[in-house]
């Protein structure tokens, strides 16, 4: 039942974040807005850690586990997925990383000598022909002119480092390191190489002081990352990475539901039957096999 309420919750939040993301663009660099979110969601966990009382000292070896993790997770793979939105719809980046099941499963098998479950690879391959579907416009529409091939490449590189970081989160829970610390570690890791970033490429700190500005960041730092990583990287690690990746096609449903009622989005055929072959894929995925007969 735990793990049900985390899989929902990260679902929901994520599915809702892209509400505030849109609330996050304007005169503050996207760069900035991405070290100004996981700076303070570094600061949230760490006053957490504090009140709880949890063990903040690890070995140096445990550390860089923990930087390699919110390099992959909290600092590469949001830039390059920033970057990459601005040559290709948010369509045809959700359809690409929706492909973080198909990766996450031949990563496991790589590097945690994991076997590819049966149950998993049908349910990804119904999930993904969905997304495909629902998405059918957006990949209509792309042409390798005005850099989106560039733009599809960067995705398809965020989407592998997403998965690189879910199989290192794997590695470090099996590793006896706790969630909360590592995840704690890994955004400030994450908040400080997009800081320097920042300032390799010249980028000035703005800040818009304003309800919406400052409330989509209060948002996206203490739901879209401490609550939902939180939520998320419990699952990568109890039901296995490829089983919690299936999030990443049902939370753009929730975008689209959302989009209904906020942007007048207009359901086709097409997209109908794509979220019903998602919801079929999620629910074949996490059928319980029978015991076998002796």
């Amino acid at each position: 039942m735990k793990y049900l309420l985390f899989y929902l919750l990260t679902v929901f939040i994520w599915g809702t974040s892209w509400i505030a993301i849109t609330l996050q663009l304007g005169s503050v660099e996207p760069i900035v807005s991405v070290t100004y979110r996981f700076a303070l969601a570094t600061v949230i966990l760490l006053i957490w850690c504090r009140i709880r009382g949890l063990n903040m000292h690890f070995s140096l070896k445990e550390h860089g586990f923990m930087m390699l993790q919110g390099i992959l997770l909290f600092g590469f793979n949001y830039l390059f997925f920033y970057i990459a939105e601005l040559h290709i719809t948010s369509g045809l980046a959700a359809v690409i990383f929706s492909t973080i099941l198909v990766m996450n499963m031949i990563n496991g098998a790589i590097f945690l000598k994991s076997s590819i479950d049966g149950m998993v690879a049908i349910g990804a391959l119904l999930g993904l022909a969905g997304i495909v579907l629902v998405f059918r416009p957006e990949i209509s529409s792309f042409s390798l002119g005005n850099n989106s091939a560039q733009g599809a490449l960067l995705c398809i590189v965020a989407t592998l480092l997403a998965s690189l970081g879910n199989i290192t989160s794997v590695r470090n829970q099996k590793k006896g390191l706790p969630i909360i610390q590592t995840n704690a570690y890994g955004m400030g890791y994450g908040a400080m190489l997009m800081l320097l970033l920042t300032f390799a490429w010249g980028k000035s700190f703005s800040f818009e002081v304003t309800p919406v500005y400052i409330g989509s960041l209060l948002y996206l730092a203490l739901f879209g990352s401490v609550i939902a990583f939180g939520c998320y990287l419990s699952l990568v690690g109890n039901i296995g990475a490829d089983r919690a990746a299936y999030a990443t096609l049902l939370f753009p449903i929730v975008a689209l539901i959302i989009s209904t009622f906020w942007e007048d989005y207009h359901w086709t055929p097409s997209s109908a039957i794509g979220v019903g072959l998602i919801l079929l894929g999620n629910l074949w995925m996490l059928k319980k096999r029978k015991p076998a007969r002796i």
